[in-house]
């Protein structure tokens, strides 16, 4: 006898009931297993962006904010900080390395950065054409920039005023490409990079306007040098002991704050935890309740087929047998609600991952494999043997003479 042939066709002799079930279950497995791939891809872009990053130091205001501004480039940055204070924390004997961001303006919604090449080697990005800005207004695009805008290395484009698209454009100031950036699944994909000096110039022609001669644009570009600004400072240091000393030396003696990435994403995370915890909770009730469906839908078909289940006996099958039939037809439920289920999650996944991708936040791929997923055939199996557990027994409890007597 072909157990799994016979099963397969038992399952289906109840279209309708097999299909509720088949639903139910795997609504449940996608719940679970959408929460545990959202939730790995979430950490690791964290991980990949955070790297390396002990402290992000800025204009007062809200930590996270910070944060998500300086690292990410999720959210707007509190305000600038006087260039000399950075320069000075550069030669702080706790830094092992500061690296300034100046924002303000984007292109067509990314976001270009003022820095230093040293950004690009912080995440070990490799120049994938052309090379890196040499002069002012020269920048450098992330893949997800130049793949989305179309640019290529040597062309011109010019800026737009605000870290959202639609500001206005400085059309008196257009940077050149001079490279692109290879991929790297972080955050510098969806930045345009370029020297700092080439955010004051643009900011400087902006205040100067067309009416001015040329004296007083010296005159005025004299008087920004003096008060020049950068937006925040991202530092590693060089021992791990300047996390407990150093924030609280900077939110106290001077005009700037401290925020630690690892603080702020842990709260941030523990925010997000409440609703990871209320679409677990979903699952786990879809999941208790696509159980108690199987259960029903088992028990059913066994008080139906007891002469089914006769004849086979009489016909030579073992006990053992008739009940691996009949525990077969949920195995092949789990199965097919298992491979549907984690097929909706990673679609959902990546609808998710195209979502946060076209507002230019985190890179989420909605097609990638996560260890956490191998719970998911383990749960679906886990809750098939549970449902079929009592019709199982029952069917091999089928008294084959009690049956025929009373037929």
């Amino acid at each position: 006898m072909n157990v799994f042939g016979l099963s397969w066709r038992y399952l289906w002799s109840r279209p309708l009931a097999t299909a509720l079930n088949l639903l139910l279950l795997a609504l449940g497995l996608a719940s679970m297993a959408f929460v545990l791939i959202a939730r790995d891809q979430i950490d690791r872009a964290f991980e990949r962006d955070l790297a390396g990053i002990d402290v992000v130091v800025g204009a007062k205001g809200s930590p996270m904010q910070l944060i998500l501004a300086g690292v990410f480039h999720i959210d707007v940055p509190p305000g600038n900080i006087p260039l000399a204070e950075v320069q000075r924390l550069a030669q702080h004997p706790q830094v092992a390395r500061l690296i300034p961001l100046s924002l303000g303006d984007n292109l067509q919604g990314f976001r270009i950065v003022g820095t230093t090449p040293d950004y690009a080697a912080h995440y070990g990005v490799q120049v994938a054409q052309g090379t890196l800005w040499s002069r002012p207004m020269q920048a450098v695009l992330g893949a997800q920039v130049a793949g989305s805008t179309g640019l290529q290395t040597g062309q011109a484009f010019e800026g737009a005023h605000g870290l959202g698209a639609g500001g206005a454009m400085h059309g008196e100031t257009p940077y050149t490409v001079s490279g692109v950036l290879a991929p790297c699944g972080c955050v510098i994909d969806r930045l345009v990079l370029t020297a700092t000096e080439s955010v004051w110039q643009v900011h400087d022609d902006m205040h100067a306007g067309d009416s001015m001669d040329e004296a007083e644009r010296l005159e005025l570009a004299q008087a920004l040098a003096d008060e020049r600004e950068v937006t925040l400072a991202l530092i590693t240091y060089n021992t791990p002991m300047a996390a407990v000393s150093f924030p609280r030396f900077i939110n106290s003696t001077t005009s700037m704050q401290a925020a630690a990435p690892a603080v702020e994403i842990t709260r941030l995370l523990g925010m997000v935890g409440v609703g990871t915890k209320v679409l677990q909770g979903l699952a786990v009730v879809l999941l208790g309740v696509a159980a108690l469906s199987v259960f029903i839908a088992l028990w059913g078909a066994v008080r139906e087929r007891r002469g089914d289940l006769a004849m086979l006996r009489m016909l030579g099958a073992p006990a053992a047998r008739v009940a691996v039939l009949l525990l077969c037809e949920a195995l092949w439920l789990a199965a097919l609600a298992c491979v549907l289920g984690l097929l909706v999650a990673h679609g959902l996944a990546g609808l998710l991952g195209s979502m946060v991708m076209d507002s230019q936040s985190l890179a989420i791929h909605g097609w990638q494999w996560v260890p956490a997923e191998g719970w998911v055939p383990a749960l679906a199996l886990g809750v098939a043997v549970v449902a079929a557990l009592v019709p199982v027994v029952s069917a091999y409890r089928v008294d084959v003479s009690q049956l025929l007597n009373s037929r």
